[in-house]
């Protein structure tokens, strides 16, 4: 993508605003739009230090203020504006998990887009989609969306995600996204806000996310939750979350699974797509196994954690010169091998070596 290069040479905080505008960049495929060439070079220069986060959002102001900018083409400005509170989103640490939060991301996303951001539909939808050749999921009733998310965020609580291996936590997200997703809070804008809404979650929960998937396959994201909400028996088409456990493997593992949204076609005649390996889940047990044992860096990253238990991710790059991207997706792969654990918050937590003698 067009900020590529600042992913492999920025310094820590380059690097993170880099990473923020290709997702908010990225995510604006699932409604067909895409940003202006002017804001993506006044990313670039956000990026590089040279403007301010106000100064962003002046320059975009006054530029569909100009000829050129109202002879942009639709949509646009609607992708330019959710693409510069969506990066700001995603570089701000703080997040609360509740409905609330989840329509206070709405709202910051959407503000001066939408006229309705941050509040709940109050009518009921359907919407053709391409995957199901043009049915519709069942979307929740509007006068049950309140206690329906609610219920929902009050199961998500009460779960544990102590000693889980990260297939299963794979597996969990894409059951709690799905579901949440299905709800449909808000007239339009639900898949963009789910998406920022996890990643700030997979960040609360101290787990090393790679957001590359949502910066390429926006799409397939969303067919994939259409697919975890869909039944015809009477077509023989069941719900199913495997394309989505596909996409958070993806994300948590650092798995290459192969992510085409026509696989998620209900037609789809060819072979379907398997995870990383041969399909297999020990295959890919065993994969994530072999490179902790033979992973020069694993093997360092272990020794620091045993020495300094609360090492940071950052930290660890510095030390091993490696990109804090490419520590987190060590850590992730010996979490899945059960080497290490994290005991605690990510902040203030510490880590715990399980299997020492794996390195």
């Amino acid at each position: 993508m067009f900020l590529d290069e600042y992913l492999h040479i920025a310094q820590p905080d380059k690097h993170a605003r880099a990473d923020a505008w290709q997702v908010a960049f990225g995510l604006q495929a699932v409604d067909g739009l895409r940003p202006s060439a002017y804001m993506v070079e006044t990313a670039r220069q956000h990026i590089e230090g040279e403007l301010t986060d106000n100064e962003v959002q002046q320059r975009i102001t006054a530029y569909y203020q100009t000829q050129e900018g109202r002879a942009e083409e639709a949509g646009t400005d609607e992708a330019d504006g959710a693409s510069l509170r969506i990066q700001r989103l995603l570089t701000d640490p703080s997040f609360v998990f509740s409905p609330a939060g989840l329509a206070n991301i709405h709202r910051h996303i959407f503000s001066g887009v939408l006229p309705h951001a941050g509040k709940f539909r109050d009518y009921n939808i359907s919407k053709k989609e391409w995957v199901l050749e043009n049915a519709s999921v069942n979307y929740a009733p509007f006068d049950w969306i309140k206690r329906t998310l609610e219920y929902d965020f009050d199961r998500e609580k009460a779960f544990s995600y102590k000693h889980l291996p990260l297939p299963e936590v794979a597996r969990h997200m894409a059951e709690f996204v799905s579901g949440i997703w299905q709800i449909h809070p808000f007239r339009e804008g639900n898949t963009r806000t789910t998406a920022v809404f996890t990643i700030k979650y997979l960040r609360s929960l101290g787990l090393y996310a790679d957001n590359e998937p949502f910066k390429e396959h926006a799409w397939y994201f969303r067919n994939a939750l259409v697919r975890a909400n869909y039944e015809n028996y009477a077509s023989h088409i069941e719900r199913t979350t495997e394309f989505l456990e596909l996409f958070f493997r993806n994300i948590l593992m650092g798995e290459q699974n192969e992510l085409k949204s026509r696989y998620t076609h209900i037609r789809w005649q060819g072979q379907r797509p398997h995870l990383a390996g041969d399909g297999g889940e020990n295959t890919v047990q065993s994969s994530v196994q072999s490179s902790v044992q033979t992973g020069k860096s694993s093997v360092q990253i272990v020794a620091w954690m045993k020495q300094m238990p609360g090492v940071t991710a950052q930290q660890l790059a510095d030390k091993l010169h490696l990109t804090k991207r490419a520590v987190e997706k060590q850590i992730a792969a010996l979490r899945a091998a059960g080497v290490i654990r994290r005991v605690g918050p990510n902040k203030g937590g510490h880590w715990e070596i399980i299997q020492e003698e794996t390195c």
